[in-house]
């Protein structure tokens, strides 16, 4: 089945919601009809424990640690998809960001 367009779900530090934004922003992540940087965040409570060999951005290596986070939701053009996950690599100050990337097959945003 063909989509054009996907959800992303991206878990981020409080802290660093607006780097996150910005560069959604850039790779033109939350683009819908004539309006843009479209997206909604809210707070849940991320659960990690770092093991050994990691740069834990947050935490100490081997406790098992929570934090308050952001999950930020938006829509992104399914080719743009690899553009907009390597923005957020690259504003985010995990070692691994938490990206969840999810076909949409019907979204309402059809102009017929």
């Amino acid at each position: 089945m063909e989509f054009e367009f996907c959800k992303m779900e991206i878990f981020v530090p409080v802290t660093h919601l607006e780097e996150i934004r910005q560069a959604l922003q850039r790779a033109d992540a939350g683009h819908i009809g004539n309006y843009d940087s479209c997206l909604s965040y809210g707070e849940v409570t991320g659960c990690w424990r770092p093991l050994e060999g990691s740069r834990p951005y947050s935490g100490e290596v081997g406790r098992l640690c929570t934090g308050k986070e952001y999950k930020v939701e938006v829509i992104c053009k399914q080719e743009k998809v690899d553009e907009t996950i390597r923005a957020v690599k690259a504003a985010h100050p995990y070692e691994v960001p938490v990206i969840n990337v999810i076909p949409l097959y019907r979204t309402g945003l059809s102009q017929e």
